[in-house]
């Protein structure tokens, strides 16, 4: 992984300077007419259901995997890597049955660690040391330096998804959730879509997706001494962001919907957060809608059996969770 990554780098630096030097000035005009839309909650919650479900909808434009991988160059490059490249993809995620290819939607946290700002994706590099970047779940305590090239790359990267395709943005990522203020200031007018699901579910499926992610892309061999732990923590300090700065957002700009009731009536669920944010077009894509609906009707979810002690524990970190979204222990 060490040499793969040291190649890259050289690849995609030498791209990156021959990009800016092509779009560049470009993409720095670029204006963001359109608010763009976040989806966010706390990894495996259903925001990868919801993104790709709303995905459907044409008015949206929303960021590649391929472009938040390499968003150094993917304006020069995407058209020969999606033809060609598709072999380089696993045909479904390490972490549940989902399908993986490069011009499916993606988290746009990917690209921003990728152009080298804090993010605590920065940790899987390194899974047995001292998590890094944990600031920026909550975006309290971060430098004025890091904050500042942390909003100039997001505003980089949103700025050349627009110039490919000049539509409203819809951005995806579980980090975004305590950064709603942050975000508001950046786009103002942005809007929030957050879903939440029963802890018990979240819990051991976070389990698996770190050991996935981990094991593929580490730089150790990990051990996952403290796993338990960093998953405790991330959601009590990312949702410790987002309940303080949730009240600062204008209540019509953010909806919170619960990942069971979207499974049992994704079409009910998805009107009633257009109607909310005040979005056009529903009855224009809900063919779309049920098209991928249809595509998803046999897909399995992963199933988990929890210790009763860690069951516990999770009721015990995470009350406030539990009591805010109304599931029973």
């Amino acid at each position: 992984m060490a040499v793969l990554i040291f190649f890259c780098c050289i690849f995609n630096s030498i791209l990156y300077r021959i990009q800016r030097y092509v779009y560049g000035r470009r993409i720095d005009e670029v204006e963001i007419e359109h608010p763009p839309i976040f989806i966010i909650g706390h990894w495996r919650s259903g925001t990868t259901f919801l993104h790709e479900l709303m995905a459907r909808d044409s008015q949206f434009a929303f960021p590649t995997t391929y472009e938040c991988f390499v968003p150094h160059h993917f304006m020069l490059t995407r058209g020969l890597m999606t033809r060609f490249g598709g072999w380089l993809l696993p045909r479904k995620r390490p972490m549940d049955n989902m399908a993986a290819a490069w011009d499916r939607p993606q988290e746009d946290e990917f690209a921003l660690c990728a152009q080298g700002v804090g993010s605590p994706y920065l940790r899987m590099a390194f899974p047995n040391d001292e998590p890094d970047g944990m600031e920026f779940l909550d975006m309290r305590d971060v430098a004025a330096d890091d904050l500042a090239e942390w909003k100039a790359a997001m505003l980089n990267f949103a700025r050349a998804v627009t110039l490919n395709r000049p539509k409203r943005l819809m951005l995806k990522s579980p980090p975004h959730t305590g950064r709603i203020e942050v975000l508001s200031e950046l786009f103002p007018g942005a809007m929030f879509v957050h879903i939440s699901r029963n802890p018990y579910s979240i819990f051991p499926s976070t389990q698996r997706l770190w050991r996935a992610l981990d094991r593929v892309q580490g730089l150790q061999l990990p051990k996952h001494a403290n796993l338990d732990e960093y998953i405790f923590t991330c959601l009590e300090r990312m949702y410790g962001g987002y309940e303080a700065q949730r009240e600062k957002i204008d209540p019509s700009q953010l909806v919170e919907v619960a990942y069971e009731q979207l499974v049992a009536d994704p079409l009910g669920e998805l009107r009633r957060i257009y109607d909310h944010l005040g979005l056009e077009g529903f009855a224009e894509a809900k063919s779309g809608f049920e098209e991928h609906l249809d595509d998803q009707k046999d897909y399995q979810t992963n199933r988990h059996d929890l210790d009763p002690n860690l069951k516990s524990e999770i009721h015990a970190r995470w009350a406030g969770y539990f009591e805010r979204y109304g599931y029973e222990p």
